[in-house]
């Protein structure tokens, strides 16, 4: 959208928040009550998109009015007017200052117990809300999280959300980021409130950890998820962690749904019991990062306005706007001691799914699967400065798409994997005939999945060591170093 519109409707445009292929986030003023808005538009006519997936973003982008705008909570981001002119379509919500979750992570926060409790807590309640009026989120994950400076924690995002008696949802989709989903999102079955429980899961997981339950490429973590069974987050390798939320995390990842907590209120109630007390209804000021942080913007653009660059290709587009190339370059290359040539695809493609530099380190960085090499990662990027790639400074004029526009657009792929690799890895390219063994020898480990993992993975890359790594990924850790052999001796 290159030219800029002086209105929606009533609302006066007094700047940009986020910028992408199909529609903007702008900045607004409501003349009427006299309060700033965030606008959040898609246009009816995109250069270049198909004309289903140009009315699937427009159906999800309706949805999303219709699913938020029946909620009225203060931990969900409200939505106050849906219009339309005939070229943009909008949606006019609260205009919310503060960071993501995701930011907070990026930047290697340590939450205390007592403000976990109450971070979690505060979301349970607000989706105890959303679920008594029949909507379920569906993709309950830390970009998708804004904590205000006074600690208080919103939920954006119903773009995929679901809601009852509503065909405009794309039921039948494989919608959602594939790190937060429940297994019964990738498997088919039938849904209901509980994949927002698990995902919340994910994230007490991830807050307790310092990492996610399971990672690894969108068919690795489609088999982890559904078949592997995650070791309690305290006794994950680092730094010493709390235990006292280990059983609670545990039962929110259970497979089936009538394991886990049976509501949002009995999880939040959980939450009580193991902290002692009850839960703040706000974070310490300790952890809330300090007012000269810049606001990140209420919500993301809707699903499907990143930019989809072909894989397998060796394409990596041109770089996302709204970061400086010098801050891309120099992510590149603390990319590319763990992941070799990878970096440049990885970073270009990651970026443009990212608002800035924090939660674009945080989202290549889950993406590595060895710790040492994570945290390596993380290290570098937490001392780097303004304008070399550090996440101090960061760019606040929002990323070019939805948290998870790329994550959500078709199958919910995330990306390219990074695996830990040395750098030269182009020497060793593997032939169709190595993928076809490599083939055989995973099915016997992970079943008929092995055929579509392998061909998904020799679509991103053909380098021999990255491919190993991933398929050794894939496997349980017992057979993990014999699959290793194996595929090394192949021709």
């Amino acid at each position: 959208m290159s030219q800029h519109p002086e209105r929606l409707g009533k609302y006066r445009i007094t700047g940009v928040l986020g910028e992408g292929a199909m529609g903007v986030v702008y900045r607004g003023f409501d003349p009427d009550i006299r309060r700033l808005v965030a606008l959040k538009t898609i246009r009816r006519q995109a250069a270049g998109d198909g004309g289903t997936s140009m009315a699937e973003s427009a159906a999800r982008f309706r949805n999303e009015a219709q699913a938020a705008g029946r909620l009225q909570h203060p931990g969900i981001v409200s939505v106050y007017d849906f219009g339309d002119d005939g070229r943009i379509a909008y949606i006019a919500m609260e205009y919310v200052e503060g960071r993501t979750l995701a930011h907070y992570l990026a930047n290697r926060t340590r939450f205390s117990d007592g403000d976990m409790a109450s971070l979690l807590g505060q979301l349970l309640d607000a989706l105890q809300h959303a679920h008594e009026h029949g909507v379920w989120h569906r993709d309950v994950k830390p970009s998708n999280v804004i904590i205000t400076p006074q600690g208080r924690a919103k939920i954006a995002d119903f773009g995929i959300a679901r809601t009852e008696n509503s065909g405009l949802t794309m039921a039948h989709s494989v919608l959602g980021t594939p790190m937060y989903m429940a297994p019964e999102q990738f498997t088919g079955r039938s849904i209901d409130h509980r994949v927002d429980l698990y995902a919340t899961g994910v994230l007490l997981y991830q807050l307790v950890a310092g990492r996610p339950p399971f990672v690894g490429s969108p068919e690795v973590l489609m088999y982890k998820v559904v078949n592997d069974v995650a070791p309690p987050p305290s006794t994950v390798e680092g730094e010493a962690r709390t235990a006292r939320f280990d059983a609670l995390a545990l039962r929110a990842l259970a497979k089936d749904p009538a394991q886990r907590f049976a509501g949002a209120q009995a999880f939040r109630q959980a939450l009580a019991e193991a902290l002692g007390q009850p839960l703040a209804t706000a974070l310490s000021p300790e952890v809330v990062l300090t007012a000269g942080d810049a606001y990140a913007p209420t919500e993301r653009i809707p699903t499907g306005m990143s930019t989809n660059l072909p894989t397998g290709t060796g394409m990596t587009g041109e770089p996302p706007t709204h970061f400086e190339a010098t801050d891309l370059a120099a992510v590149e290359a603390a990319l590319a001691r763990h992941v070799g040539p990878m970096a440049k695809v990885l970073v270009r493609r990651t970026a443009r799914q990212c608002q800035d530099l924090a939660e674009l380190h945080q989202r290549l960085a889950e993406q590595i699967t060895n710790v040492a090499a994570r945290e390596a990662f993380l290290g570098r990027a937490s001392k780097s400065g303004p304008g070399t790639g550090g996440t101090q400074g960061t760019n606040t004029t929002g990323g070019t798409g939805a948290s998870g526009a790329s994550a959500r657009t078709n199958t919910g792929v995330v990306g390219t994997t990074a695996f830990t690799a040395p750098i030269g890895l182009g020497s060793l390219p593997v032939s169709d005939a190595w993928l076809e063994q490599a083939t055989k020898l995973l099915l016997a480990q992970v079943g008929p999945i092995a055929k579509v993992m392998v061909r998904r993975a020799a679509e991103r890359s053909r380098v021999r060591e990255v491919l190993v790594q991933e398929f050794a990924a894939a496997v349980p850790d017992a057979q993990r170093g014999k699959l290793v052999a194996e595929l090394n001796k192949l021709a």
